[in-house]
């Protein structure tokens, strides 16, 4: 009985659930990321990862971003699906109702909008619903149907129609522990693939396996090893170096103490028939009825057909050997522009060394020539290179034919014999019926294994783009490049870079899957010329590499800012191509690299001319003063900045006299630190013309008003100091607008050394004096700037009062101590770091037996 209630309203049975909270800022989006991706992965839901965490990133850049609010996920799990919830604390409903005539709710070029546009090209359902407090942006998304195996038995077959095996049949048994690891390995594994038990045990199968997996299509290995049962073709390399294609049979067990396991059973490629589940025959219901015509797909290919790309060619290419009784057979795919095929699957001939290898469709002026038409060689010995896929294998006649779909060539359809003369016209016939049955279905599932290529490379350059945005750092930025490319572009990766126009490149990273191979790979490259700068963009052939290193080498340049900064250098082993789309993907990851890198130079570059010249601002260094102890800290706000508004300064001005001087420029950053130059070396050299206190602050101030629209007032304390034969010293002080500087006695008691005047900077005629203060032994002077006494925890301050208490705390230290527990209640004040520059400048009278 159907039910009445509305799907959209129907109860969503919820089998498990998982929740995370974000807070508002930019690094939540990739929390919020790898949170999904490891909630769902952990279900079992490899299928819909890449959708679920393009929508999630969207969703919850939305909130931490946009709306500014902490983003609460919830991912509900259901039996055929799963629910993602994300919910902001920013209520303002944006409803997607608009007039005919007004801008779109979602439009493309409003970066907020563009999450619900996503959920209504992604999710199989979704909507946005409002409380009182929060916003809920929700979507589900299906699982794929998956056809469900069942056991059957085959037919009587002749004999001269049963698969083919080697006299001695070699099942190779090895197990998987719960670490991926393998715990155990047979006779026949150490006979088929040439490594001894104890070379393996221990390993990753992830090592050995050549997954014909390419990243956002299929399932990889490790989620194969998740299944509680998996069934296909992969390839295994032996101790050779070559890959050997096996059929593999995995079965997940648990053990008598309940530690889940992998039973792995391979044989070579074409014994698959010892492995592989016979076809499943249709169900009978017991009752009779008109008989269903036969559909020739299903005739040719089986039922039911596999459900992924791969599976389907590889199903073909069998089917379409026995049909004809071949020895070998292949199939490939055209390219968007039907200028190349590249090859997608085989039987029968070396598949790892070939697969994604291309050709071009057309090879030569006659019919033969061409893969749009159908073709019969009969001795391929007699027309060499008639179809390179087949040189160098032993196969001597071929026939090829198209498939087509709507008059578009979509790939090629081939079989091979051992023999001449093998082929005749009626064969070709026979084969192109068949190609003409299953080209419709190879198209369609090519275009899903694109889209889902194009979804999972979208979630991968998103994640790339994240990363490298969040480092400005060369070194890592490298390290960074190398590491998204391997593995899983390639199986190794340079990076060079270019100083400039007229430099070499330099190799500057390496990294290999296998990290025991690094050092002898980044040995071999550095004997090797590095690749010509080109600046055109996409990959490239390195044949030179490729000759050094083996395998198939490709070369992307680092294009920036309109320059080659540097070339991005890929590998894959012998026996392995790149296919197109991998290189598509590497080409736009390249870009992102460049600019990231490009702006890792120019933040070096700019960080070490602001530090050079931010040094040149600061004193060379402090004199030694006879008699007397001078210690100096300083700390400049904001990262990278070496000096600020704050400035010090101790120097000598003639034979026993020294002048000191302690400010405080408005503001922070570039231009407080240009009037800080100006303010120290107009004080040096005034002092040194003999000028008082009261005349070298008149004539900064002139100065600093000169500056027009530049000038900003400072506060300053300036003094000079005169060490006294008996051990003490004689200050003459001007505090202009400054922090008054402390005195603390032997005895604990602090008092103001000096009385407040008017500030530079603000007005021309300013009526300054000189005070005179006589320091005795033991006795402290200590000189800040407001970046000290000015310290807040948030409505508390650090304050004259607070400092004062401070200092009460250091009768008997030296002036370095004295300065260092000063800096200490400073920073334990608050739990922020400081947000102002800070100077702390401190004199001390040693006592004569000090310095006995």
């Amino acid at each position: 009985m159907a039910s009445d209630v509305p799907p959209r309203r129907r109860r969503l049975v919820i089998t498990a659930r998982a929740a995370a909270s974000f807070t508002p800022q930019g690094r939540s989006v990739a929390a919020a990321r790898a949170f999904v991706r490891d909630t769902l992965q952990g279900w079992g839901f490899a299928d819909i990862v890449d959708d679920a965490v393009v929508l999630t990133s969207e969703l919850v850049t939305n909130a931490v971003v946009h709306a500014g609010t902490q983003a609460e996920v919830l991912c509900l799990r259901a039996e055929d699906g799963v629910r993602v919830e994300i919910a902001d604390r920013y209520p303002e409903r944006e409803l997607p109702l608009r007039h005919p005539d007004e801008r779109p709710y979602a439009d493309p070029d409003r970066e907020s909008g563009r999450g619900l546009m996503l959920c209504a090209a992604l999710a199989t359902r979704w909507g946005v619903e409002y409380t009182a407090t929060h916003k809920h942006v929700w979507f589900r998304l299906d699982l794929p149907d998956r056809p469900v195996g069942t056991r059957s038995a085959g037919p009587v077959v002749p004999d001269q129609f049963l698969p083919l095996a080697d006299s001695r049949v070699r099942v190779a048994v090895v197990q998987v522990d719960a670490a991926d690891t393998v715990s155990a390995w047979n006779e026949d594994a150490e006979h088929v693939f040439g490594y001894a038990a104890e070379k393996v045990l221990g390993r990753p199968l992830a090592e050995l396996a050549a997954w014909p997996q390419t990243p956002g299509t299929g399932t990889g290995i490790a989620e194969a090893l998740r299944l509680s049962r998996w069934e296909g073709s992969y390839g295994i390399r032996g101790a050779d170096g070559r890959v050997i294609p096996v059929y593999a049979s995995h079965l997940r067990v648990r053990d008598a103490h309940g530690e889940p396991s992998i039973v792995c059973l391979l044989v070579h490629d074409d014994e698959r028939a010892l492995l592989q589940t016979p076809v499943r025959a249709a169900p009978s219901d017991g009752q009779l009825s008109e008989p269903r015509p036969a559909d020739p797909f299903e005739v040719f290919i089986g039922s039911p057909a596999p459900d992924d790309l791969d599976g389907l060619l590889q199903r073909t290419v069998e089917r379409a050997r026995d049909m004809l009784d071949a020895d070998a057979a292949f199939l490939l795919l055209a390219t968007d522009d039907e200028t190349e095929l590249e090859v997608r699957a085989t039987t029968g001939l070396p598949s790892t060394r070939q697969r994604f290898a291309r050709v071009p469709v057309e090879a030569g002026t006659s019919r033969y020539g061409s893969a749009r038409l159908p073709a019969v060689h009969d001795d391929l010995s007699a027309v060499p290179g008639a179809v390179p896929l087949l040189e160098s294998t032993g196969m001597r006649s071929v026939v090829t034919v198209p498939l087509k779909v709507e008059g578009r060539l979509t790939g090629s359809l081939g079989v091979a014999a051992e023999g001449p003369g093998r082929y005749t016209n009626e064969e070709a016939l026979r084969l192109q019926f068949a190609a003409d049955r299953i080209a419709l279905a190879v198209e369609s599932a090519r275009l899903g294994e694109l889209e889902r290529l194009r979804r999972g490379s979208l979630s991968f350059l998103v994640e790339a783009s994240d990363l490298l945005a969040g480092t400005l750092d060369r070194d890592q930025t490298l390290a960074l490049m190398a590491q998204m490319t391997v593995p899983t572009l390639a199986t190794w990766c340079a990076v060079y870079t270019i100083a400039d126009q007229t430099s070499d490149p330099y190799l500057a990273y390496v990294l290999h899957e296998d990290e025991e191979r690094i050092d002898d790979l980044k040995e071999l490259l550095s004997r090797v010329h590095p690749p010509e700068p080109v600046r055109e963009a996409g990959a490239r052939p390195w044949p030179a590499t490729a000759a050094a290193v083996g395998g198939e080498t490709v070369v992307l340049p680092l294009l920036a800012r309109n320059r080659v900064i540097g070339m991005l250098t890929l590998g894959k082993p012998r026996e392995e191509h790149f296919r197109q789309e991998i290189l598509e993907l590497a080409d736009d990851l390249s870009r992102r690299a460049a600019l990231a890198l490009d702006n890792a130079r120019l933040y070096s570059e700019r960080t070490a001319i602001s530090r050079s010249l931010q040094r040149s601002l600061l004193p060379p260094g402090s004199p030694a003063i006879p008699g007397m102890e001078v210690e100096v800290i300083y700390r400049a706000a904001g990262e990278g900045n070496e000096v600020g508004g704050d400035f010090y300064d101790v120097f000598p001005i003639r034979d026993g006299a020294y002048g000191f001087a302690i400010g405080d420029v408005c503001g922070t950053g570039p231009e407080a630190a240009a009037v800080t130059g100006l303010a120290r070396h107009a004080l040096r050299l005034l002092a040194r013309e003999g000028l008082g206190g009261p005349a070298v602050l008149e004539r900064l101030n002139a100065a600093i008003l000169d500056e027009g629209a530049r000038s900003r007032f400072l506060t300053l304390l300036y003094g000079e100091l005169h060490p006294q034969p008996d051990g003490g010293a004689l200050m003459k002080v001007v505090c202009a607008g400054h922090p008054l500087p402390l005195r603390l006695r032997p005895d604990g008691e602090v008092t103001a050394a000096a009385e407040p005047q008017p500030l530079l900077g603000v007005i021309d005629d300013l009526d300054l004096y000189e005070q005179t203060l006589s320091l005795d032994p033991g006795d402290v002077l200590l000189c800040v700037t407001d970046g000290v006494t000015e310290r807040r925890e948030g409505a508390r301050m650090l304050g004259d009062d607070g400092l004062a208490d401070v200092l009460t705390t250091c009768t008997g230290l030296t002036a370095g101590a004295v300065a260092a527990r000063v800096l200490r209640a400073v920073e334990r004040f608050a739990a922020e770091p400081a947000s102002d520059d800070m100077a702390i400048l401190a004199f001390r009278v040693p006592h004569p037996r000090e310095g006995a």
